[in-house]
């Protein structure tokens, strides 16, 4: 199966990862694991105040302190996972990267470091829900 990890840091990512190492089923080597994160952009200004290498640097070093430890702590349970990452609104990104990787799976917490956080599911969740065209499972 191939699944797509959706994360950004929050103790969501964090619970969504406790979930599948309880779930041998889900957590081993014959599934495909790709690790995703979305940025959200930077206002035109500040790019072009501060020039396209900086804007770039800054994108991948955020998305590397989100990538890493989800990177390592799969490597621990043996799953040697790609890491992706892009720049855009976080739940029509993941949702458009599911469909067109064709993945079987979507797997993320229930909330994250979304600006607004409904009661129930987070912005994100719900945008990924109402895109996403690929089961989804989400960890609260």
């Amino acid at each position: 199966m191939k699944i797509l990890l959706a994360v950004d840091g929050s103790p969501y990512s964090k619970k969504m990862l406790a979930y599948l190492s309880t779930h041998e089923s889900l957590l081993n080597g014959k599934n495909e694991f790709t690790v995703f994160t979305a940025q959200p952009a930077l206002p035109p200004r500040a790019r072009a105040a501060v020039g396209k290498d900086i804007v770039d640097t800054y994108y991948a070093e955020e998305s590397e302190k989100v990538l890493a430890p989800v990177s390592k702590f799969l490597l621990r349970h043996g799953i040697d996972a790609k890491s992706q990452w892009k720049v855009g609104p976080a739940g029509v990104t993941i949702a458009k990267l599911a469909t067109d990787g064709k993945f079987d799976l979507v797997v993320m917490g229930s909330h994250g470091h979304g600006a607004v956080v409904s009661m129930v599911m987070g912005s994100v969740t719900n945008q990924v829900l109402a895109h996403c065209k690929v089961p989804v499972l989400l960890v609260r």
